[in-house]
């Protein structure tokens, strides 16, 4: 219990570090329902660590009704987790979810409904994904990852990258790292695509031309 208690304090840290309307622990402790939804998941994660299934369940179930976040008790979450808001978010019972991760509200960390075994994704680290994200599959979205707000994520993202999109494709990897998790500032991936076809259409042109005047003076 009293690693639970350690891990306890850990979370709320990393909530008052990440959250600027947090103005207190003691605010925290009474008023975050994301945090409410981390504890008691703990506590059904302790009891289906012992075998005690349905009891771990009927926890998860509770938590869900009072809190509006799904977490099966099997899911494996690492210290520092911040749900923030927390409506509507899923985890499932296959989720493994690494140390001081954040996550907005909608997000599902789901499978496709063909797997078997290992089916929910794996959370590196330091990831942050945005609103009403998807990630789907038994893949890993490596440490210091971003997924952007509505972002589908059906394969394995690399550590260090920002991936948008539907489905999701990496924008940014080990590129220079923004100064916080920030779900807003994140690359526009159709502007990208717009300025790799202007370099293309460059190219062409300049082969074009250096063709017309080879031709032209033989």
């Amino acid at each position: 219990m009293g690693i639970l208690f350690k891990t306890i304090r850990e979370d709320i840290k990393a909530i008052r570090d990440r959250d600027p309307a947090a103005r207190s622990a003691f605010e925290v402790f009474l008023l975050y329902s994301g945090f409410h939804a981390l504890v008691t998941h703990r506590i059904a994660h302790f009891f289906h660590k012992k075998r005690l299934f349905f009891l771990a369940r009927f926890i998860s179930q509770f938590n869900r009704f009072m809190t509006g976040v799904e977490i099966h008790p099997g899911a494996h979450i690492g210290k520092g987790l911040f749900i923030d808001h927390g409506a509507g978010v899923v985890i499932g019972e296959t989720t493994v979810i690494g140390d001081n991760c954040t996550i907005y509200q909608g997000v599902t960390l789901g499978g496709t409904g063909k797997e078997t075994g290992k089916r929910h994704p794996t959370i590196g680290s330091n990831v942050m994904i945005g609103a009403g994200a998807k990630v789907l599959g038994p893949f890993t979205v490596g440490d210091n990852s971003k997924i952007a707000a509505n972002a589908v994520v059906l394969n394995e993202i690399p550590p260090n990258s920002t991936a948008v999109g539907v489905p999701a494709r990496v924008v940014k990897r080990d590129g220079k790292r923004e100064c916080d998790l920030d779900q807003v500032h994140i690359p526009d991936p159709i502007a990208q695509e717009i300025c790799a076809l202007k370099v293309q259409l460059k190219r062409l042109e300049e082969q074009i031309n250096s063709t017309t005047g080879r031709d032209a003076n033989p």
